[in-house]
């Protein structure tokens, strides 16, 4: 019993900030992207059931947010790690050899193209098309931090500091 009540005050916590978020926008359908915006801040993805309830509030079909949802690459229906890292293989990364970072990262993380979350939440490693920035090819993303030039060694010492300030091995 006392599982299920914390984790009925846990859902209630989370529906309380997503009311937050809808009344800051007035409840408005038009800011449906926005508050999409700031609902994945919140839980850093689109949970299901948050899906459903802000169609419910903004009275618009579950079907038309979820399309918006999963529309944009943006948005996240999964969740994701404390630390997303986004390589870019658009054609100058690729070129410069982006694939054996990914190979490098995966197998740093103990991840695969299935399986883009490390177990303990702390790191998504994604590809993205293009992130803009071909002449720091290859380019990486670790949350906001632009990272050029990359390397297979590099990547992987990035994620070794990120574990060792984390306390992760």
């Amino acid at each position: 019993m006392p599982q299920t009540l914390e984790k009925t005050t846990k859902k209630l916590r989370q529906f309380n900030k997503v009311c937050e978020i809808l009344d800051r926008y007035e409840r408005n359908p038009a800011k449906l992207i926005p508050i999409l915006q700031l609902v994945q801040d919140e839980y850093r993805y689109l949970p299901e059931e948050v899906l459903t309830y802000i169609a419910t509030s903004l009275s618009l079909p579950p079907a038309k947010v979820y399309g918006v949802a999963t529309f944009y690459a943006h948005f996240a229906l999964e969740p994701k790690g404390k630390y997303v890292i986004r390589l870019c293989d658009g054609t100058a990364c690729h070129v410069k050899k982006s694939i054996p970072i990914l190979e490098a990262l995966r197998e740093r993380l103990g991840l695969t193209d299935k399986v883009r979350t490390t177990p303990d939440m702390l790191f998504t490693v994604e590809t993205v098309s293009c992130l803009g920035a071909c002449g720091l090819a290859p380019v990486m993303v670790i949350n906001d931090d632009v990272h050029g030039q990359m390397t297979p060694e590099h990547a992987v010492a990035l994620i070794d500091e990120i574990a060792a300030k984390e306390g992760k091995k």
